[in-house]
């Protein structure tokens, strides 16, 4: 496995690039160490393809370099830097049996049958493919055929990483959550670099122990699912994690307090403290897990009204107006009492962030 390194790396995919809207990739400079799963996030056009292509090899940066170990790989094809990847459509042999697939990559690397054998047997119990290794890939169903290529990127050792782009894709929920937790295991088990490319959030906080958030050619956050969660660093963090994802107000300070219109919200010190010292556009930002929901006025609580009440099942999605203009969105327990017009809404000062331009106020 490999400590992979990006240093101050960007691509353009036009000639004579000359401003950052010209960069499909904008200026990337992280180290990801050996052994770590990360997952890229984001939506699609966000650069997380542009990005693992670069890793690969199938793509050299207009700028920057890409270090395996501290050795300049930038310049080197595919073929030698030693990695496996999976793509999003299992790429098979469907007349070869599937302990042949998995042998495969070892075959044309020189391995001899005993270790070959092992290493397939292995890999085969990992990915629950042992009752099928005389079966022809050709008659298996979609996820079984998936394992099989999430396998041939497993069954070398020796690989400085394995790079997954949207593997999961074309799999049905259910058996893509069963993927996802044998995928887990496996990084467990065996310690390998994995790096993994989703759209979905789901995917990227169950799977990885740290999540890159991208956005518009830049990483904006990287992070673990719950700092994430409670502390995105960028407001596209806020709303892109979560589900609904976090509200955003436009406010002003006096003191202590948020200004929203009319309507105030008393913030803590440390809070208060990060806003007066900020400049640009100020905004207050909820999860709504944590926005409370009143039927009466609570100290600290301010009135609004309910537009929608959404039943999931095990939670209820409050949608409420806060004076005219400004729509929050609160998560509230199955079971608890939900006004059905007038409310009040309690903003814990705890979970309330700052942002000014887009960017978490932070010390």
């Amino acid at each position: 496995m490999a400590k992979i390194t990006l240093d101050k790396v960007a691509h353009s995919y036009g000639a004579n690039p000359s401003t950052p809207s010209d960069y499909a990739l904008r200026l990337i400079d992280n180290i990801w160490q050996d052994g770590g799963a990360y997952a890229l996030l984001g939506p699609s056009g966000c650069g997380k393809t542009t990005l693992l292509n670069i890793i690969s090899g199938l793509l050299t940066p207009s700028k920057g370099r890409v270090l395996f170990d501290g050795k300049d790989v930038t310049a080197l094809p595919p073929e030698r830097r030693n990695i496996a990847q999976v793509f999003q459509f299992p790429v098979l042999y469907d007349t070869m049996s599937v302990y042949d697939n998995l042998a495969f990559p070892l075959k044309n690397r020189g391995f001899n049958r005993a270790d070959i054998k092992t290493r397939v047997l292995e890999v085969a119990n990992i990915l629950d493919l042992t009752d099928s290794l005389a079966k022809k890939a050709a008659g298996l169903t979609a996820d079984a055929k998936q394992k099989i290529s999430l396998g041939r990127g497993l069954v070398r050792s020796d690989v400085a990483a394995i790079l997954f782009d949207e593997p999961l894709t074309v799999i049905d929920p259910h058996l893509k959550w069963q993927l996802r937790c044998k995928l887990k295991q496996v990084h467990e088990q065996l310690k390998l670099t994995l790096l993994y490319v989703t759209h979905d959030q789901v995917e990227a906080l169950t799977f990885a122990d740290h999540v890159i958030v991208m956005y518009q050619g830049e990483i904006v956050q990287i992070g673990t699912p719950q700092e994430l969660f409670e502390n995105p660093s960028h407001k596209f963090v806020g709303y892109f994690i979560g589900s609904p994802g976090m509200n955003f107000m436009p406010c002003t300070l006096e003191g202590n307090e948020a200004v929203v219109g009319d309507i105030k919200i008393r913030l803590n010190d440390e809070t208060a403290a990060l806003g007066a010292g900020a400049g640009g556009k100020l905004e207050l930002g909820i999860r709504p897990l944590y926005l409370e929901v009143h039927d009466r006025n609570v100290e600290g609580s301010v009135p609004a009204r309910v537009k929608s009440i959404e039943d999931q099942g095990s939670y209820k999605i409050v949608t409420a107006f806060l004076g005219n203009t400004h729509i929050l969105r609160a998560r509230l327990a199955e079971g608890k009492t939900v006004p059905s017009e007038h409310a009040w809404l309690r903003f814990p000062e705890s979970w309330i962030r700052l942002f000014s331009d887009d960017r978490l106020l932070k010390n």
